[in-house]
């Protein structure tokens, strides 16, 4: 493989896409796509969701008050969803006119899509202001996880059936099952 350089202000990022829900002020709640999202570890096996905001927008503004989220991961059934909630603002008024189930989380009270197969419900421990960004560090206070899946073991969730979107600037999805960690390493080693 012969590889060229091509400048520091091409960036990659290839990351799964989700949907931010967070209460607006008036109690209402307010739904964006976000896809600057990773997971880091305080300790032993407790996780913290990484989320990053770019610029000023409704949810940032929620979440900087209320100090709680719903992540909702975006399968490729619900992208319509959220290229709707993408390309429309709530600082131009309310995102209604495609409709979608909403329910209350279980442990923190925040929305959460009802279509999502996997949603976690989350406080925010901690926040770092990095230029026009927020990021925002948050305990996992709950899971919702589509009765379809197996939970017994989170690292064996086959993402194919979970069926996500991906996100790099464009959408894609994931092709298949390749396998597990040391299902390619040589055996005689």
């Amino acid at each position: 493989m012969k590889r060229r350089s091509v400048g520091g202000g091409f960036s990659l990022c290839v990351q799964p896409a989700f949907i931010i829900g967070t209460n607006n002020e008036d109690g209402s709640d307010n739904f964006a796509p976000i896809t600057w999202i990773s997971v880091t570890c305080e300790k032993d096996d407790d996780f913290l969701l990484v989320v990053s905001m770019f610029g000023s927008k409704r949810t940032k503004e929620n979440v900087i008050r209320s100090k709680v989220m719903s992540v909702n991961l975006v399968s490729t059934a619900m992208l319509p969803l959220m290229d709707y909630f993408g390309t429309h603002s709530a600082l131009n008024g309310k995102k209604d006119a495609l409709p979608c189930g909403v329910s209350w989380g279980e442990v923190v009270d925040v929305p959460t899509l009802d279509e999502s197969p996997w949603v976690y419900e989350c406080e925010v421990i901690k926040e770092i202001e990095t230029g026009e960004s927020t990021t925002f560090f948050c305990r996992i206070r709950n899971v919702q996880i589509d009765e379809q899946f197996d939970c017994s073991d989170p690292w064996a969730i086959d993402l194919t059936k979970l069926d996500p979107v991906i996100y790099s600037g464009m959408y894609h999805s994931v092709g298949k099952l390749l396998g597990g960690i040391g299902d390619f390493s040589p055996r005689d080693l």
